[in-house]
């Protein structure tokens, strides 16, 4: 099981590194091509989301990697879960139910690594 948390749980996390670190650091305009709803929600929030998943990826890897409050890492996997709930429920607001694909995956790998954190921690 810990071997399954590492790998789902540090795919994870390079996603959110990724896509948290655009949403903190780009401009509306450099994300409007990626992310077509950043036009719709205030900058503030998409920065929000952007802290929140850099959060939710540091607290995947870090409290198990370290051992201080290991529970914490259920907590970052639910909370990634829930960013990507609400993705899916913008998508199918903006008519856009085919672009739901990444948000399922995402979903599902948050689901599994709460699972596996729960088994594991």
């Amino acid at each position: 099981m810990e071997i399954a948390y590492w790998i789902v749980g540090g795919l994870l996390a390079l996603f959110y590194v990724y896509a948290g670190g655009k949403k903190v650091a780009q401009s509306q305009e450099a994300l409007r091509p990626m992310m077509g709803w950043v036009d719709t929600v205030p900058m503030p929030l998409v920065r929000t989301i952007g802290a929140l998943e850099l959060l939710g990826a540091a607290g995947l890897i870090l409290p198990p990697l370290t051992g201080i409050a290991p529970g914490l890492a259920i907590a970052a996997a639910a909370g990634l879960l829930l960013i990507q709930v609400g993705g899916i429920v913008t998508h199918v607001s903006r008519g856009e139910a085919r672009m739901i694909g990444l948000n399922i995956g995402l979903l599902v790998a948050a689901g599994v690594a709460v699972w596996l954190a729960t088994v594991w921690v």
